[in-house]
């Protein structure tokens, strides 16, 4: 099973000294720093280098990037030395096992079907975690941080040993179903703790936080 004694949280697109110390004082587990142009979260690697050293000892920084060649991977190590790096592209299995070799990873996959799910299965042992998403549609010109949730049942036999974290449509509302359901090793939020897009909102990641960890029988 993927479950831990307390579910892990990792509040995602935080891009102001602000929106950090916020996810920091209320417990997140995992901070995650956006590096992607067309994302509206997005962070260049001086500014997420800042913010990581800001959360450093106090939660672990994950940096996102989407399909990044070696230089940007390099770079990345190099200028924020995250705790991870999340891919949240198409990279392949091989690749991501490459990518695991300069850095601990996170592979985030878009789940939509039994076919996504089955999927997984390719990406077994190659990554740290694993990160189900939903699955954007064919035309969205950005991979996640999308709102949408998917179908939760899909995951109840999953073909993956690797611990997962659930994303994809999670907010203060829904993540203790969410929890109780998918039984997950962590949750991952974004714009569920957002009032626009990019701008996080202090109330509603405290109450993501806390609806993440209730017990729940």
């Amino acid at each position: 099973m993927n479950r831990t004694a307390r579910t892990l949280v990792k509040i995602c697109g935080l891009s102001t000294a602000e929106s950090l110390d916020w996810a920091l004082e209320a417990g997140a587990d995992l901070v995650g720093l956006v590096h992607f142009a067309r994302s509206p979260r997005h962070v260049d690697l001086d500014r997420a280098r800042d913010l990581a050293a800001r959360a450093r000892g106090r939660a672990r920084v994950v940096v996102l990037a989407v399909d990044p060649d070696d230089a940007l991977v390099e770079a990345i190590a190099a200028t924020i030395a995250p705790d991870f790096l999340q891919l949240h592209g198409k990279e392949s299995p091989e690749r991501v096992a490459a990518v695991r070799r300069r850095l601990p990873v996170i592979k985030a996959l878009g789940i939509a079907s039994a076919a996504d799910v089955a999927a997984v299965a390719a990406y077994d042992g190659l990554a740290d975690l694993m990160l189900f998403d939903a699955k954007p549609p064919k035309d969205s010109s950005r991979p996640g941080g999308l709102g949408v949730t998917f179908d939760w049942s899909l995951l109840d036999r999953v073909p993956t040993t690797t611990p997962f974290l659930l994303s994809g449509g999670l907010h203060p509302t829904n993540v203790g179903e969410a929890v109780a359901r998918v039984r997950p090793y962590g949750v991952d939020v974004s714009s569920g703790v957002e009032s626009a897009p990019g701008v996080k909102d202090r109330s509603r990641i405290v109450d993501f936080v806390v609806n993440a960890r209730a017990e729940r029988i």
